[in-house]
């Protein structure tokens, strides 16, 4: 899996873009399979955004978002949900969990997406390594924002992918459990020759990044 961005503006930012420098819009990058790059961004650069322009959800841009160099505006629904089957998965900011299920629920509609790729138990596993095997039949929306934010980080990686994208994926975590989801993060993602992108307000060395760009 392969994403190439050519010249990409959000249009609704373009003003405020183009009086300061970057690494990433307005210039051409590749993010691919195997690498992994972290994109420091500070508040009100467009991070969210970019992670929705990746992963498909806006198109509200100048300049060319290639999926395998297929031009992301041309490709059709059914293709893109292949590709969020099978290519690319994503922890959201805002971690869009459904409240009223379960987290085991949550995590289960990604498994189950396609042929699983993992069976229904490396969710306890993942979930006891993150520390929250215990609200597991909990409904989503009464568990804590942290607990949530691991929640989604497991349901991001029951599921297949070549590209992962997370957007501060370790915001509501301490140290320890930021180094725990790290770990089972850069784990999953070496077990598959995956890549990743991962979004966040500060520096940090919880991987051995590929590549290190400035929003």
């Amino acid at each position: 899996m392969e994403i190439t961005l050519d010249k990409i503006i959000p249009i609704p930012l373009k003003e405020n873009l183009e009086k300061r420098p970057s690494e990433v819009w307005h210039s051409n990058i590749r993010f691919k399979t195997g690498e992994k790059v972290k994109i420091k961004a500070p508040s009100g650069t467009g991070k969210t955004t970019l992670v929705h322009f990746l992963y498909g959800l806006r198109s509200d841009y100048t300049g060319t978002l290639n999926w395998d160099g297929k031009a992301l505006n041309h490709l059709k629904p059914d293709q893109k949900a292949g590709y969020r089957q099978k290519e690319i998965s994503v922890v959201f900011q805002d971690l869009r969990l459904f409240s009223q299920l379960t987290a085991r629920e949550n995590i289960e509609l990604n498994r189950v997406l396609q042929e699983p790729y993992y069976p229904a138990t490396v969710i306890d596993e993942m979930a006891a390594a993150l520390q929250v095997d215990h609200i597991l039949d909990q409904a989503a929306g009464i568990c804590s924002y942290g607990e949530q934010q691991r929640i989604a980080i497991i349901r991001a990686l029951v599921q297949p992918f070549s590209l992962l994208i997370m957007d501060e994926p370790f915001s509501h975590l301490d140290l320890n459990n930021t180094k725990k989801a790290a770990a089972l993060i850069d784990r999953e993602c070496d077990k598959r020759g995956a890549g990743f992108v991962l979004t966040d307000l500060d520096e940090d060395q919880f991987f051995n990044y590929t590549t290190y760009l400035t929003l």
